[in-house]
Parts: structure tokens; sequence; C-alpha cells
């Protein structure tokens, strides 16, 4: 059985893999005919997939979270690899396989990164921050401790934000002590906070997203977050006008930086321009390391990478 990161064009291969998503389409042929356009997934990546000529049962049988046996074909297109699904069937008992062994995962364990988040939650000195921060945290509740970061683009795997949490609050320590200027508490409290609501924004199974929410779709977290920010003010009777309050909720909905990026508002506060380079830089370093970790050791150029503005990485010989 073949591993994901071990696909390469062009082979044949068969395969345990489970349908992370899939969508029917229809061809620009004429007539037009019904195919399943569809990703799969074990836990060493995964990879775009189209099933042809889809029957009426097909569309009754293969959903998402759904785990299958494939054979296919891996064949390149537009400088991507992408398989050709000759037979597919719904995994059967004896096959001896189970939903978790196709799980990516943090590297670091939930217990691990939830007791270094909390740790640091509770090195906030200033009690008001640290009161906003708390509520927050336990309105997101257990969904922490497996949610992703993101649907596709980092951290998009089991316990992922808590992972990018911790990977940010290294980064904000550094940063504090290298710029004495900036706020250890509201880089703390900025980072936690800026994605507390992304377990809101998405339906996740198993840090695998399979749908936004209503509030997500509607809302997003960003503005999700900025209202749990008041609700926490209100519930610890703080005053809304003031700098701890609106400080907080400016740096959550500026961490994007741009009106096109999803940010009402610029950052404007030296806390909220360190926050959107500290997101940004974990986030797009966390793609280039995903995609080295599924790009086949043989290759010396990995697949475009879309947060990186399409950009490949190459492998330096070294």
């Amino acid at each position: 059985m073949t591993l994901i990161k071990q696909l390469q064009a062009p082979e044949e291969f068969v395969g345990f893999y489970l349908i992370k998503e899939l969508e029917i389409k229809q061809t620009n042929t004429t007539p037009a005919k019904d195919f399943m356009d569809i990703v799969l997934c074990d836990a060493s990546g995964q990879i775009s997939a189209k099933m042809w000529d889809v029957s009426a049962a097909d569309k009754e049988t293969f959903f998402p979270m759904t785990l299958v046996k494939v054979q296919g074909l891996v064949q390149t297109y537009r400088d991507r690899l992408q398989v050709k699904i000759g037979r597919i069937r719904k995994v059967l008992p004896e096959d001896g396989v189970q939903m978790t062994d196709f799980i990516r995962s943090a590297p670091i364990s939930p217990v691990d990164l939830i007791h270094t988040i909390n740790g640091v939650l509770e090195s906030i000195e200033n009690p008001n921050i640290k009161s906003i921060v708390s509520f927050c945290v336990a309105k997101v509740g257990e969904k922490l401790n497996h949610y992703p970061a993101a649907k596709t683009h980092h951290h998009a795997y089991f316990a992922g934000l808590a992972y990018h949490i911790v990977r940010m609050l290294e980064i904000g320590e550094f940063i504090c002590k290298q710029r004495p200027f900036l706020n250890p508490d509201l880089i703390k409290a900025g980072i936690i906070l800026h994605d507390i609501a992304k377990p809101e924004e998405m339906i996740a199974q198993l840090g695998i997203v399979t749908e936004y929410s209503v509030q997500g779709k509607l809302l997003g977290h960003i503005s999700m977050a900025s209202n749990w920010i008041t609700e926490a003010a209100l519930h610890h009777a703080l005053d809304l006008q003031s700098d701890v309050v609106i400080g907080l909720q400016h740096i959550v909905l500026s961490h994007h930086n741009l009106p096109e990026w999803g940010s009402p508002v610029l950052p404007q506060i030296p806390e909220a321009v360190a926050l959107h380079y500290i997101d940004s830089m974990d986030a797009k370093l966390q793609m280039v390391e995903d995609t080295l970790q599924v790009t086949p050791e043989t290759d010396a150029w990995t697949p475009m990478i879309r947060g990186l503005e399409n950009k490949a990485m190459y492998r330096l010989n070294l």
C-alpha cells in the first residue's frame, strides 16, 4: 500500500486513504457528465484526485470523512501531482484500518501544548488582560485541544491551532526581549486571542475541516473574537472604552493586516504590527515545512504553495 508522500508520476498504485474533501462537478463536454473532485489524505499528506463517470450509486456512497481503498494512476496537471481514480470502494472491517491511522497531528502532544498556553496565560501581569484572555480560552473550551488552525493553508491538522499559538508564543517571547518597547502582556494576549474563535468558525472532525459554520460564514473568526473580548469585558465589569479592551480588540481586528486579507482595520499600535508579522512568519514557514515533508526527497522542487503566491520551493543539495 502506497502512502501519499510516496506517490510519483506516472505510476499506478493501490492504497487506503481518507476522503478529506469531495465535490460533485460537471465536465465541459456536451452533454455534461458528473465527476467527483476529491482530496485524498493520509498521515503523510494529501493529494487532489478525480473520479470520472460518476454513477448515482457513487454519489450515495462516497462523502467527506469516508475511508476508502483506491486503485489509481498518478498524473501531473499544471505542475502538481493529481490522481485519476480507476477503482474505489469503502473500507471493510477485514481491511484492518481505522480513522486515526490517516490523521495528521501536531508534532507536540495536545496536553503539552495546552499546558504551555495556560502557563503563558498565568504569566500575564495585567489582571484585566489576564481576565479577558482566561474568559476567551474557557469559552473555546476543549476544542482548543484538537482543532486545526485552518482548513487548508497552515497547521491544518489535529491540534494545529494550539501548535500555531505555541510556536507564535515562542517567537513573541524573543521579539519582546529584542524590542523592550513592546508590551509583553499585549503580545501574549494577542497571540492567544487572534485565532481563538477558529473552532467556532469551522466544523472539524479529527483535525479535518468539513465545512464552515453559519457564524463562520457570516461573521468570521476575526469579528467573533473581537465580540468575545467585549463579552469578557462585560462579564468582568470592565470599561469598554478602556485601552485594555480597545487595544486587545484592535490587535485581533488588525492581525491580517490588510482589508483584502480580512482585516477591517490596519495595525496602528506597536503590538498589532508585531502580532501580524509573528502570525505571518509562523504560518508561512509552516506552509514551507508542510510542503517539504510531503514532497518526495527525490524531487528538487516542491509543488507550488498557494499561500506563498504560488511559489515552489527548491531543495538545496548541501
